[in-house]
Formats: structure tokens, C-alpha cells, sequence
């Protein structure tokens, strides 16, 4: 028994474990969590300084997620209009407001949007991000 068709683009910072960005099983396209994280490993929404420190941007890490989502949606012949469902983890809830200002810009009618689960975080898998989004999406016919 298969386990469906995973999708794995080269132009896309790849997961730190064995799975692939996408996979199309059922109708369905699951998308795994997807951050801020570029193919070059480094990250939007994250400004380094020369003393080694960082300034984090919630918005521009929102906006990267959502179009890496998009990429990896195309890739899979469905669009953000196909999505059904996001689950959106948070480092800090203080972040909320702004992250929404983003989503909204991407989906701003609600009867249009996907579902939404929102949950804080005590961390991701890297200090500079602050939101990773999981998705699943209607496969077009």
C-alpha cells in the first residue's frame, strides 16, 4: 500500500529529517510544517548583526511561510485558494496580532479562507524562527 506522491523541491530549504515537503494522498495534499528557512539556510524575517545577535520580524516571517506554502502547493498542481485547514505554531502569542495582519493580506475574505488552529510553542527547531504553518489542501481533480 502506498503512502501517496511526496514532494520534494530542490529550490526549497529541505527538512532536517527524512520527509518531503509535500505528499498527495486521497485527494488530499498534506503539507509538512514549512518556516522561514531558505534553501541556503539562512531565514527571512531574520536580520544578523555583527555581534552575533539577531532582530526578529514576525511579518516578514508570516509572508515567507505562506509563499513558501504557495511554492510547495504549486508544485503539487493546487493553489492557497485549494487550502483547507492551517495550524499555525507561535513561539510567543505576542506575535498573533501582527501574523494576522499578514494572513489576512492573503486571505481576506473568512468564508474563503481555510480553517485555522492557532497554538503557542515553547520552540522550533531554530532560535531565529518564530512561526512554522502545517497545511492540507484539497488535491484539484
Amino acid at each position: 500500500m502506498s503512502n501517496g506522491a511526496p514532494f520534494l523541491l530542490t529550490d526549497r530549504a529541505g527538512g532536517l529529517a527524512n520527509y518531503p515537503h509535500a505528499r498527495k494522498a486521497g485527494g488530499l495534499i498534506f503539507v509538512s510544517g514549512i518556516s522561514s528557512r531558505r534553501a541556503d539556510s539562512t531565514w527571512d524575517g531574520v536580520t544578523e548583526h555583527a555581534d552575533g545577535s539577531w532582530t526578529l520580524d514576525i511579518k516578514a516571517q508570516t509572508r515567507a511561510v505562506i509563499q513558501n506554502i504557495k511554492v510547495i502547493l504549486e508544485a503539487a498542481g493546487a493553489s492557497l485558494d485549494n487550502l483547507v485547514d492551517l495550524t499555525v505554531f507561535l513561539v510567543d502569542m505576542k506575535d498573533y496580532r501582527e501574523m494576522n495582519e499578514v494572513y489576512n493580506e492573503f486571505f481576506p475574505i473568512p468564508e474563503n479562507g481555510p480553517a485555522r488552529t492557532t497554538v503557542a510553542v515553547k520552540q522550533l527547531p531554530n532560535p531565529r524562527l518564530l512561526i512554522e504553518i502545517k497545511a492540507t489542501a484539497l488535491a484539484p481533480q
